[in-house]
């Protein structure tokens, strides 16, 4: 079985797309309730918090912003909040 040079250069652009959505849904934005859900933070994670602690408009995103001995430094921020509120 023989591929034309086209379905050589088509497939693996196409599986390069469909490998970008899926990997840019695991990478979305999660957010909480509670800033002590969060469990695991990783270095340059994104978390946004619902508590109620910044303006109306805006949510509270925590991020981890550098590694210490200690582990993982969170900093907070109101950001301007995008869509609906979600429950």
């Amino acid at each position: 079985m023989t591929t034309s040079p086209r379905q050589r250069f088509w497939f693996p652009l196409l599986s390069g797309f469909a490998l970008a959505a899926l990997s840019t849904a695991a990478l979305a934005d999660q957010v909480v309730s509670r800033e002590q859900d969060i469990i695991d933070l990783r270095l340059g994670q994104h978390i946004q918090v619902d508590d109620g602690a910044c303006p109306a408009g805006q949510i509270k995103e925590v991020t981890g912003a550098r590694m210490t001995a200690a582990g993982v430094v969170r900093v907070a921020k109101c950001i301007p909040r995008l869509g609906p509120k979600r429950k």
